[in-house]
Parts: structure tokens; C-alpha cells; sequence
């Protein structure tokens, strides 16, 4: 019998495979592996050492602004960071305040502050020389009337600073008004706009001299009158916030007067500033003017860091050397604590999130932007109506104003005052001065943004849906809108926040007859039915309180940081003031 044939099971041949492709295979398994843990570890750490590229942060591996559509969060099956590209908020009050018509100016001088012929005494001659840039020079302007009347001497028109960092070559009567400016002021002071002569020949010659910081009434009385009692002239030197922020009603309210009213720009600069304003409205019937602040200079006098890695430190690093007295800053801390002016990025997103829409009219008012149209483009992607007083006018128009800063600072000023919604992006001379313009002409929009509270929302914006960023920002934004009272009456520089010289309707009276009163309130005066709010801190003999950091960042001055809602939040911005001894000792 035949051996039988042993039946095996069937067997799968498995074909050879390539090694390459084993390795490609493998290599896709780690990459999805690494890509899952990727989505589960922290955020890296937002510091100057980590390499990214300029005004990125956390997140910075998501594609950028410049192209304001979808942006994917980092986040597993979370929805898209989406910036909308139409509409604006429905909230009514969002281009104004509705309590705004319960509050004018009101800067009358009581019947017992005395006229200036019955206290302005002979031989008494007091000279004045401004530091800074426009603004800066307004308030030492302002303060020299009052420097003035507590002296009982007659003041000589002030001296612009022509020889600063601003290098404007305009004297005061090129800027201001100036016959207005004395007219104006005859009940309260007298001013001259020249020393007299006396034989053809000037009846002697100025004793300069400084006087500290933050200088009170008594500190004039007993620092600058005997010299002035000997010597007749005296000459003020470097004045700028060289007088105390309190002071008695009466005169607080005469600084109104002077910086409300006397202050007025020549005809052809508020004729082409007015010019500027029309041109605006007549593209939008509201129209946001932005006071950028983001300049080469700002930056490096700031201490900031915006991730532009060692360009960045060293372009920013040159320009700071110009101060040599300047400490090294921790820009980390800087930025924490608020201090570090917004991205012009970040300042797109904090409007639109406030409810401003795509189609809102801009008017920016900037020098030259760090970074040029590379550092602008997320903000005019979001703000695609972006103007400028270079692209309002012509080369031709602007001419009789650009070769001098502080005649392009005042158009810019013009404009700005003029806007329906005023937003500053620092806390420099130009935005307090036109915070407590805006104050004190109807609590009129004025927008700072709390850079504090702001940094981790801004930090994490990515990583979140858009309408969670823009509930956080608008959270964070609740009292620094230009709402009344949002500052204690008392409570920071007084240019920025007079509230002697703002009073409150007892009554609920029309917006209308709020409108003609916050214009006329100077010549009708106080009525009956009103309330100075600035009344309770009238005792002269208080003791100044912490102020902002002062002076125009050009010329020594470090960067303020932003009004805050609380207290305890706004002391974080504010130091107290030493006086320059040294200074007038040198003198």
C-alpha cells in the first residue's frame, strides 16, 4: 500500500517588505505621537530669551494677523480663534457716555478771587522757560500764569524750548494765540509780552534760578519771592510740573481758564486741523482718532521688548543709550505691570473686541512707527479705513507745518481733541492733557487701555475663541472708558483729571442743554443747581499725594503706565516726586 501524503496546513506567505518603508512608517507613528503630545503640554513661556518672531506670542506657531481670518487654537476640538469681519457692537453708548450730560466745565473764578490790578505789585517780573515738547510746554505754560498770581508779579509771555530733543524752532506767538492769550487772562494776571525798557534799553536783566518739582504756593512764597523782591526779574528755568498738583479752588480753577480757554493755536493751525477733522467726518459720521505712540524712541525709553530678537535689542538698545542716567528695566516685569505700550496689533483687537466694526474710520496720530508698514499691517487689516494727516492733506497743505514738530504735534492735537472716541496708547503728556480736555468739555469717549489686566488675555489670545477674548477684554476695559467719575475726584495729575473745575447737575437736564452749557460754562458761571466735584480736596495744606511719572519721553522721561479702576491698581502707576536739588544748587 502506497504511504499516504502527509496533508500540512496551509501557510501565508508574507512577501518581503522594504526596510525604507518600515523606517517611513516609523517615523509617521512618532510624528503623530509627537504632534498629540505636542497639543497637551503648557504654553511656552513668554520671555525675551525664547526666539519668536516681532509681536508674537504664546501660541506663535498659528499663522499671523495680516491676514485676519481663522486662526486655529491650540486647543483639541475647541473652536476657532475668528476675528469678525463685519459689524460692530450693538450697545448705544459705545461712541459715548449717557451720564456724560450730567457733567460741564466750570471754571469761573468765585467772587473773592481778586482782580489782577488789586494784587499784581510793581517791579515784580516773572519770566518763564518751558521744557519738552507741545504738550509738556502747555502745562509748564499753564502753570506759569498760576506761578504768576501767587507771586502777584506780571508774567512775561513764556519761552518756548527750541533747543531739546523736539529742536522746534517756534516761538510761542507762532503756536498760540497770543494776544488772545494775554486778553484772555487780564482779570487774573497780568502779562506782558516783553521786559519793558527804560531808555530804549531793557530795565535789567532776569536772575535765573529752578524751583523743585511739585513746588506748593508756600514753597514760591519762600523760594522765589525774596529773590524777586531784590532782584525784580526772575527767570524760571526747565518749567515743567514745577508746581504742586493741589491747590486751593481758585486757583486750580485759573488753570482751567489758561488751559481750557487762553491756550488757543494760531488761525492757520486750527484752520488746517479743523480742515483735517471735516475730511474725516466726511467719510464717517464717527471716527476714532488713535494716538499710537509706538515710535523707535518710545520703545527704547520704555525698556519694553516685543520679540524682534537681537535686531530688536540692538536697534531699540543704541537709541537708549541717549539717556545715561537711564536704569536697565526688566521688560518681563515691565510688561506685567502694564507699562509696555500695546502692539498697534493688540490695540486692533482691543477696539474690535470693545465692538468697534471693520468698517470704523481711524485717524492715527504717530510718528514714525517701529517696525514701519510690517509692524501696521495687523492693525490696518482689522482697520482697513486708516488715515493720517499724510493722507488727508497734501505735501502742499502740510508744508508751513512740517518742518516743525510742535506744529504737527498740534494738528494732531486738533484732530484728536475733535474725534468722537479718543484712544491713547500710553500715559504721556499729550493723553493726559487731552483726557482732561475731553473731561472737561463733556466726559467725551476717551479710551486707555489697561494694559495691565490685558497682558495674559493678549498673552493667550490664541488659545481661546474669539468671543471669550472679546467678553475678557471688555471685563477688563470697565473703568477705563471716559466715564465720569471713573478716577476719585483728587486722584492723579491734575491736567489729566480736573476735577475742580468739572460740576455735576443736581437736575437731569437734556443733552441739549448740557451741550451749550460744557461749551459756555466759563461765562455763565456756577449755578445753584450745580456741584463742583472737584470741592472736596480745596485744603491747600494737604499733602501732595504720588503723582504719574512725568515729561515727554524725548526728553528724560520714563513711560507712565495706565489709569486703573481701583486704587490699589492705579498706585502701581505712580511715585512720589523728589525735587531736584542738584539742579539748583548747579544753578
Amino acid at each position: 500500500m502506497g504511504l499516504q501524503r502527509r496533508r500540512h496546513p496551509e501557510r501565508w506567505v508574507i512577501p518581503a517588505v522594504p526596510p525604507t518603508y518600515v523606517l517611513s512608517t516609523a517615523a509617521l507613528l512618532l510624528l503623530v505621537v509627537f504632534a498629540f503630545l505636542s497639543l497637551l503640554a503648557p504654553p511656552l513661556p513668554d520671555h525675551p530669551s525664547f526666539p519668536h518672531p516681532l509681536f508674537c506670542h504664546r501660541c506663535s506657531h498659528l499663522p499671523s494677523l495680516l491676514n485676519p481670518v481663522e486662526l486655529q487654537r491650540n486647543v483639541v476640538a475647541a473652536d476657532p480663534f475668528r476675528v469678525p469681519s463685519g459689524g460692530g457692537s450693538p450697545v448705544s453708548d459705545l461712541w459715548g457716555s449717557k451720564q456724560a450730560k450730567y457733567f460741564y466745565g466750570c471754571s469761573n473764578a468765585s467772587s473773592e478771587f481778586a482782580k489782577e490790578e488789586a494784587i499784581t505789585q510793581p517791579n515784580r517780573y516773572l519770566m518763564i522757560a518751558t521744557s519738552g515738547g507741545l504738550n509738556q510746554q502747555r502745562t509748564g505754560i499753564t502753570d506759569a500764569v498760576v506761578a504768576a498770581r501767587i507771586l502777584n508779579a506780571t508774567l512775561v509771555v513764556p519761552k518756548l524750548d527750541q533747543k531739546s530733543f523736539w529742536k522746534d524752532a517756534s516761538d510761542f506767538a507762532e503756536i498760540f494765540d497770543v494776544d488772545w492769550f494775554i486778553s484772555s487772562l487780564s482779570k487774573d494776571v497780568k502779562i506782558i509780552k516783553q521786559l519793558p525798557k527804560k531808555g530804549g534799553k531793557v530795565i535789567g536783566t532776569p536772575y535765573t534760578m529752578r524751583v523743585p518739582r511739585k513746588c506748593a504756593p508756600t514753597c514760591y512764597e519762600t523760594r522765589v519771592l525774596p529773590v524777586l523782591l531784590k532782584k525784580h526779574i526772575v527767570q524760571l528755568t526747565k518749567f515743567d510740573y514745577r508746581l504742586s498738583n493741589k491747590l486751593e479752588t481758585n486757583l486750580q480753577k485759573l488753570r482751567c481758564r489758561v488751559n481750557y480757554h487762553a491756550l488757543r493755536f494760531t488761525d492757520p493751525i486750527q484752520e488746517m486741523g479743523d480742515r483735517l477733522i471735516r475730511r474725516m467726518k466726511a467719510r464717517s459720521k464717527h471716527f476714532i482718532a488713535l494716538h499710537l505712540r509706538f515710535e523707535p524712541d518710545m520703545l527704547a525709553f520704555s525698556g519694553c521688548y516685543y520679540g524682534g530678537g537681537e535686531k530688536e535689542r540692538t536697534e531699540l538698545g543704541a537709541i537708549r543709550k541717549r539717556w545715561k542716567t537711564l536704569h536697565t528695566s526688566n521688560s518681563d516685569k515691565e510688561r506685567r505691570h502694564g507699562k509696555c505700550p500695546l502692539t498697534p496689533e493688540e490695540v486692533g483687537l482691543l477696539l474690535r473686541a470693545l465692538g468697534f466694526g471693520k468698517d470704523v474710520h481711524i485717524y492715527v496720530a504717530s510718528g514714525e512707527v517701529y517696525g514701519g508698514e510690517e509692524t501696521l499691517a495687523p492693525l490696518k487689516a482689522v482697520f482697513p479705513n486708516f488715515h493720517s494727516k499724510e493722507t488727508l492733506a497734501s505735501k502742499v497743505e502740510l508744508a508751513p507745518f512740517a518742518a516743525f514738530s510742535s506744529r504737527m504735534a498740534a494738528l494732531d492735537f486738533i484732530v484728536c481733541d475733535g474725534s468722537d472716541v479718543f484712544v491713547t496708547n500710553n500715559n504721556g503728556n499729550m493723553a493726559r492733557m487731552l483726557a482732561g480736555r475731553r473731561r472737561y468739555f463733556g466726559h467725551r469717549r476717551t479710551i486707555r487701555p489697561n494694559a495691565k489686566k490685558l497682558y495674559s488675555v493678549f498673552l493667550n489670545r490664541t488659545c481661546m475663541a474669539w468671543e471669550a477674548f472679546a467678553s475678557k477684554v471688555r471685563t477688563c476695559q470697565k473703568g477705563f472708558m471716559g466715564e465720569p467719575n471713573e478716577v476719585r475726584p483728587g486722584r492723579g495729575e491734575f491736567h489729566e483729571n480736573p476735577s475742580t473745575c468739572i460740576c455735576e447737575n443736581s437736575k437731569k437736564e437734556s443733552a441739549t442743554t448740557y451741550h451749550i452749557q460744557s461749551k459756555i460754562g466759563i461765562e455763565n458761571g456756577k449755578s445753584n443747581s450745580t456741584r463742583s466735584i472737584g470741592e472736596p480736596t480745596d485744603n491747600p495744606s494737604t499733602d501732595e499725594e504720588s503723582d504719574w511719572r512725568d515729561f515727554d519721553y524725548g526728553e528724560n522721561t520714563p513711560l507712565g503706565g495706565s489709569l486703573n479702576g481701583t486704587d490699589q491698581e492705579y498706585n502701581l502707576f505712580i511715585r512720589s516726586e523728589v525735587p531736584d536739588l542738584q539742579e539748583m544748587l548747579s544753578d
